[in-house]
This record gives structure tokens, sequence and C-alpha cells, in this order.
């Protein structure tokens, strides 16, 4: 298979230009996810996200943690997004995504440097980790590390509950999509992420992702190099819905995607606060999503071990964020 060029090097400079400017002119009036906020974030207003008019990157590195396609020849590129518009109680990156002290503002020109510094490092790709509350100041950066002579694949890491006119704007910029689909049903979704219309919203948006770059396809050294990669965390006594997770996915956009069933859960944050969730996963529960995922004929797929609970927890307080990164 010939190496697939990164689609933001083959799309025109002028069509890019009006995108950045549509972004930008989104950030006015808020609709960048599902909630619609419609605050006026140049004007410094935060959304329901937390973010205002600032550009704030929490963390980058070279990271060997994500699924084999991604990481395991050069790590990826991974730049971590303060702030979130999901409100997860058990969110294991609460540290950057919920709770203020670890945003640095930046500029896009800094962005655009981290990239091709990420690219000089080896990473085989530029992972963009909750990164669509920002997506103006991204496509800023991506137009700017183009003409600097970036070449790596782009990801798009998102926790799934995305608005169409924003992903209708990377549309051709995106090579790799690697959402979230965290819920089967709104009653879950609405108690631990206060996102009452999450299923339909995240369901109509992996449509729309996989209808701009397919299944997922890897190169012979097994590198990612384009497509739709779904995340799923099981949660306790069946609180993701996961069985119905996988039917919707496999109605809307079939089983040629990759699916990452990830077995990793742990209470944190502020899941000691709710019962159900006080507790790691049992082998019973993470062996039904995972039996159900054979039967339903996915093939490219990713489990996790179940003891990955004591791995995947980073801290962003200190230097050395994720302990056991190679």
């Amino acid at each position: 298979m010939t190496a697939m060029v990164p689609g933001y090097r083959l799309i025109d400079a002028d069509v890019f230009r009006r995108r950045i400017a549509q972004a930008r002119e989104i950030l006015t009036e808020c609709v960048l996810c599902p909630r619609a906020c419609r605050v006026n974030r140049c004007a410094g207003e935060p959304g329901a996200c937390g973010a205002g008019a600032a550009l704030e990157v929490a963390h980058w590195q070279v990271h060997y943690g994500e699924e084999p396609p991604l990481s395991d020849n050069g790590g990826a590129g991974a730049v971590f997004f303060s702030h979130c518009n999901l409100h997860c109680v058990y969110c294991q990156n609460h540290q950057i995504s919920q709770q203020p002290g670890i945003q640095h503002p930046i500029s896009t020109a800094e962005l655009s440097r981290i990239m091709i510094s990420l690219q000089e490092q080896g990473a085989q790709n530029i992972d963009l980790v909750s990164p669509s509350h920002f997506l103006p100041q991204i496509l800023s950066a991506l137009f700017e590390a183009r003409q600097q002579g970036l070449r790596l694949p782009i990801v798009y890491n998102t926790n799934g509950y995305e608005s169409e006119p924003a992903l209708a704007l990377l549309d051709g910029l995106v090579d790799i999509y690697l959402p979230d689909f965290k819920y089967g049903n709104d009653a879950d979704a609405l108690r631990y992420s206060q996102a009452p219309d999450y299923v339909a919203a995240a369901s109509r948006a992996l449509r729309q992702m996989h209808a701009q770059v397919g299944d997922f396809v890897e190169d012979e050294q097994g590198r990612a190099c384009r497509g739709l990669l779904v995340r799923h965390l099981v949660l306790p006594q069946g609180h993701a819905a996961s069985k119905t997770v996988l039917d919707i996915l496999k109605k809307n956009v079939g089983t040629g995607i990759g699916l990452s069933v990830m077995s990793q859960y742990a209470p944190c944050y502020r899941a000691s606060r709710y019962p159900e969730l006080n507790r790691p996963l049992t082998p019973r529960e993470y062996d039904e999503c995972t039996e159900y995922v054979q039967a339903l004929g996915f093939t490219r797929c990713w489990i996790q071990e179940l003891e990955s609970n004591n791995v995947y927890f980073p801290d962003f307080s200190g230097k050395d964020v994720f302990k056991d990164n190679r």
C-alpha cells in the first residue's frame, strides 16, 4: 500500500482559509458542540466547556499509550487540550478537563511549533486530545504547520459529543477520527456526563465522521493512516448500555471500523458519590461486552486486560504524566 498523504496537505489553501474564518465566526455565538451555548467566546465569555477566547494546552508529548495502530511505531504526537464539553463524574483526565490550575494559554503559532516538534521527535501522527472547543485555533495552527512542513496524519481524539456544523469544517482535514461512544441511553449520559441528548448527538457525529474518512485503514507496518476508530469504556453494572452502543455502531457505521473496548474504568474524580460506579469492573461485566463484540462481527478490535484500570491513569500535576508511557 502506498503511504497516504494527509488530507490537510491536499486541500486548497483558499478553502482552508475559508474554513478557518467560518470556525472563528462560530466562536462569536458558539455552537461548536451540541450544547450550543451561543456565548461570545471571542469576547472572553466562557462556554459550558469552560473555554473562553484563549487557546489552552495542558500537556504535549510523544505518547505510547494509545491503541497499537496509533502509537506502536514511534508513538502518537499527543496534544492534550484543557477543558471539555462533557462533565463526566469519573473522568480520568479531570485535572485538565474540569479543574482549574493546569491550563497554559498559547498562541496558534506555538501550537504549530509543537506539532512540528512532535514530528521531529519521530511521532507517527498528531493526536489532538479533547480538541473540539478549540477548533478555530487548531485549524489556524494546522494551516501554519502545513506551511512549515508538517506531514503527519491528524487524529481527532474526541468524546463523541460533536456538532455537525463543526465536523463539516474538518472534512478533508482529519485523517483518523478517534471518538468515544460513551452511552447507549440518555439517562446515564445525563446522570454521569450532564449530556441529556448524548446518544442522538454522538450517533449523528459518528455517521458524519465515517462519511468523511470511511472504514479503518492501516499500512503494511500496522500504522493507522485513515478511517474511524471508536472507543467504548465499559462501566459497572451496565451503566454505559454497552450492548446498545454496539448495536448502534453496527447499524450506523458497520463493522469495518476500528473498535477499542476499554476495561480501564476505575472510580476517580467524583465517582465515589455514585454507589453504582464506586468500584472497578468485574471480569464478567467486561467479558459480556467483548463476547457481544465478536457476536456482532466486529473484527478490527482492541481488547484491554482487566488490570488496565491500574495502568492508564495520568497525573498531569507532575512531569511524568504517564508513568508507564513506554
